[in-house]
């Protein structure tokens, strides 16, 4: 199985369940390992034969606009969905960070596989 990867990527956004955090947009990290649906692209180095990274990101930065999600799971379950739908990976791994989400606490978030690896 081939995996490509985006990690750091970090978005703002409002998400959470208090009164506060659904005013105040936070910056979550996005961790990402999506499998490709073929080997295609490591022989014919073609972008259309693989997943396009700048598009994923795009994708994304769009969906966390139009959508208000309260719960990290909810949202690493989101993103992992749209990217098996729309970009046709078989299986995904999605980590989603709140930074300082809590005064004495770095970070803290919540991580899912989806589908079959293969």
């Amino acid at each position: 199985m081939d995996v490509i990867f985006i990690n750091d990527l970090r978005i703002q956004t409002l998400i959470g369940v208090y009164a506060w955090e659904r005013k105040v947009p936070q910056t979550v990290q996005l961790d990402l390992e999506i499998a490709l649906p073929d080997r295609r692209a490591a022989q014919s180095d073609r972008l259309s034969d693989t997943i396009d990274y700048a598009a994923i990101v795009a994708r994304i930065e769009t969906s966390l606009r139009e959508n208000r999600i309260s719960l990290l799971e909810k949202l690493a379950e989101h993103i992992a969905q749209l990217i098996m739908r729309e970009f046709r990976s078989p299986w995904v791994k999605v980590s989603v960070t709140k930074l300082a989400a809590l005064g004495n606490v770095r970070k803290l978030g919540v991580t899912v596989e989806r589908g079959e690896r293969g």
